[in-house]
């Protein structure tokens, strides 16, 4: 297995690997699967701050992994959030594990300090992957979303990707706007 960044090309096995992820499950609060050109934005948006990576196998895309804003606030800058989502026939092979493992060291890299993961649970699989990563659990928002007809809970799990620095690093991390809570 290879990990490396992802490409435009990409963006319609990742649209693949994703759509069953929201049309058969709550693991995914979306409703309608993105397409192929609008998974290639998001690759874009994710590699502009933050990285977006994907595990290959004889040629076939297995999984993928990204980073993104945690929240839009300018005092957030320096986390993260992220996800990683990998083929049906793939799970449990330690394809997730991999590709965090790639993820979040690059992410450190780039000036965060602490990856935020947000989980609809129950989700044994997802919990044990973060926790085995080191990610502690920090809350539940219960019944925050709607799907299926009915609401679900998200756990949220958090890991240091670098120690604290009294002082903000110069590594480029300026907010583009400052809104929301």
């Amino acid at each position: 297995m290879r990990i490396r960044d992802a490409s435009p090309a990409d963006a319609v096995a990742c649209a693949g690997i994703y759509g069953p992820y929201v049309r058969d499950t709550t693991i995914s609060f979306e409703l309608v699967p993105p397409t192929a050109d609008e998974m290639a934005g998001r690759i874009a948006a994710s590699q502009l701050r933050h990285a977006w990576l994907v595990a290959k196998q004889d040629g076939q895309v297995l999984g993928y992994a990204y980073g993104s804003e945690f929240k839009a606030r300018a005092a957030y800058r320096f986390a993260c959030e992220v996800s990683v989502y990998v083929s049906a026939g793939h799970r449990g092979a330690g394809t997730g594990r991999a590709l965090y493992e790639a993820l979040l060291p690059r992410l450190a890299g780039r000036g965060f300090r602490i990856a935020v993961a947000g989980m609809t649970v129950p989700n044994a699989a997802s919990e044990a992957l973060h926790r085995s990563l080191g990610f502690e659990p920090v809350g539940v928002f219960h019944r925050v979303g709607w799907k299926f007809d009915a609401w679900h809970d998200v756990a949220f799990a958090q890991r240091a990707l670098a120690e604290p620095d009294p002082t903000v690093p110069a590594s480029g991390q300026q907010p583009s706007h400052d809104s929301g809570p």
